[in-house]
Order: C-alpha cells, then sequence, then structure tokens
C-alpha cells in the first residue's frame, strides 16, 4: 500500500463490526466517529455520558438515531469496564479509546475477570504515510514497552508482523534498529538483533523477513546500504521498523510527524482484540485511520 487512503479503502463494510468506544463524550471522538460511519467502516457502541453525547452530537450535526449505533450511559469512571467488557462478550469487536486516559483504559484491557489479555505482550504498532516515500511503514514499539527484553521482542515482532499481514503485506520486511550495523557485545541491541535474525532464519519466528542489527539509514534508503556493503533482503527496503527501546520510538514517530508532516494510524496489539489508542491531540482524520487499522487487524 502506498498511502492510508489505500488501506482505509481496504476496510471490508459488507459485513461492518462493531467498535465500542470509551468515554465518547467528546467533539473529536464523535466527528471521528461520523467520518467512519459515512464511510460505512464499522457500527458503533458509544459508551459514556448519553447526555453528554447526545448534545455533542447535535453540535456536529451527527444524527444517532440510526441503525448501526447505539448509545450506552454509564458514569464517565466506568466508560472503560463497559467498552471492554462488550468486547469480552462479544458485542463489539474493536475497542476505542475515547476522551478517557490510558491508564484507566489499559486498566480495563488487562482486567483478569473481563479484559481482554492473551498469553503474549501488548505493543503499539504505527503505520505512516511519508511524504516522498513510495509505500506506508510501520513502526513499534511508541507506546507500551519501555525497555523490552528479548522474549518481549518476540511477541512485539509477532503483534507487528500480525497487524501488517491483515492489511496485505504477506511476508513484511523487518529491520532489527540499532546504531551500528555489526554485533557489538556492549551493545544489547546489537545482540538481541543478531539472535532475532537467527530465530527468524530457523523458523522461530513466523511470516516475515528479518535482519539486523541496522542503523536506521540503512533499514529505509537501499544506496546507504549498498554504500556500506550491507547485503541483505530488508536493507533499504523495511516495512517494519522494530527499536530496540521506546525513546528510540517516540523520537521517530515524532520526528516522521513533526519533520516529516506525516500521517499516520496506530493500534495497540498482542490483545484479543485491537484496541484504538489515539492521542487527545490526535486529529479526526487519524483517528479514522486508526480505525481502519485496527477494523483490518481484528481476528474475530
Amino acid at each position: 500500500m502506498k498511502t492510508l487512503d489505500e488501506m482505509l479503502q481496504r476496510v471490508d463494510g459488507s459485513d461492518p463490526k462493531t467498535v465500542a468506544v470509551a468515554q465518547a463524550g467528546n467533539t473529536e471522538v464523535l466527528k471521528a466517529v461520523k467520518k467512519a460511519f459515512e464511510l460505512g467502516l464499522s457500527k458503533f457502541l458509544l459508551v459514556g455520558n448519553e447526555d453528554e453525547i447526545n448534545q455533542m452530537s447535535k453540535d456536529i450535526d451527527f444524527d444517532l438515531n440510526q441503525e448501526g449505533i447505539e448509545v450506552r450511559h454509564c458514569p464517565v469512571e466506568q466508560a472503560a469496564e463497559k467498552a471492554v467488557r462488550a468486547v469480552h462478550d462479544q458485542e463489539a469487536h474493536v475497542v476505542m479509546k475515547g476522551h478517557i486516559d490510558t491508564k484507566s483504559l489499559l486498566k480495563a484491557v488487562l482486567d483478569k475477570q473481563y479484559g481482554l489479555r492473551a498469553k503474549g505482550a501488548l505493543s503499539h504498532v504505527a503505520l505512516f504515510e511519508v511524504p516522498g516515500r513510495e509505500h506506508l511503514i510501520f513502526l513499534t514499539d511508541a507506546g507500551m514497552n519501555i525497555a523490552p527484553t528479548l522474549e518481549e521482542k518476540v511477541h512485539i515482532i509477532n503483534n507487528a508482523v500480525t497487524v501488517a499481514n491483515r492489511t496485505g503485506l504477506d511476508k513484511p520486511k523487518v529491520a532489527l534498529l540499532a546504531a551500528v550495523e555489526v554485533v557489538n557485545p556492549a551493545m544489547q541491541a546489537t545482540q538481541d538483533a543478531a539472535i532475532l535474525t537467527q530465530m527468524n532464519r530457523r523458523g522461530q519466528i513466523k511470516n516475515c523477513i528479518i535482519d539486523g542489527p541496522l542503523a536506521f539509514d540503512n533499514a529505509v534508503d537501499k544506496r546507504a546500504a549498498e554504500e556500506k556493503g550491507i547485503d541483505s533482503e530488508v536493507a533499504g527496503e523495511a516495512d517494519i521498523l522494530v527499536v530496540p527501546t521506546i525513546e528510540v520510538a517516540n523520537a521517530l514517530y515524532k520526528s516522521f510527524m513533526y519533520f516529516a508532516n506525516a500521517k499516520v494510524a496506530a493500534v495497540i496489539s498482542g490483545a484479543k482484540a485491537p484496541i484504538v489508542l489515539t492521542s487527545r491531540a490526535d486529529t479526526a482524520e487519524s483517528k479514522v485511520y486508526s480505525l481502519a487499522l485496527a477494523l483490518q487487524s481484528n481476528n474475530q
């Protein structure tokens, strides 16, 4: 895929899934819901204060009395629980963060009784449309795992590959980022990258092609890789960038956004259902793209 609009168009609207929005009483959230609904991407279960949701919907000329939209009233502090329970009980298929803090939503997602915890680690998967680049590129993990262990990196890679597979990339090329392209015993990121590459070659990590360690320039620029004599199927052609720490991902994420004017879609993967966890500062457009990514990632 070359653009996020192309990804959005890939969503199958013939059998729309239901998105449960935790604390939907927010104008920007409802603008995103309205646009997604008008595009036929999904149905919606809007959880939160019913009076607030109704009033804000009127303010943006969004008619809630339509088939495919349900408002479920509850106190704001219970919105995360109710939205997650709806997915747990198979009334909905995707959880979307509304006007609520991330900590509250993740607490509900990880609840042992009604939550959506799966076997592996949860991780943040972002998909960028960077101006001037021919294809979209994934980045992980910029939002969940601070300093992942080798085992956690396996889950992070698997989560990102699963999302990529479900968006049409059958065998994505995964670049494991580090500061250098050689294994250095003093740099844990390079050692982990070498091990993960070997695990992939032995079939322990599937449905992708992994190589690393690779510096950022060699991962995304073919000429840079050739100048350094790097012989790799991944170098210069990476579909997924996997970082060693959250600080690296955070810096890359914001550099793409603020320096390159990139568009982005992002989800939390690794749970029993996709989670749309956008920032309160994200535009309605970004929220819609993230919804589209989550709907394609849905496995229910």
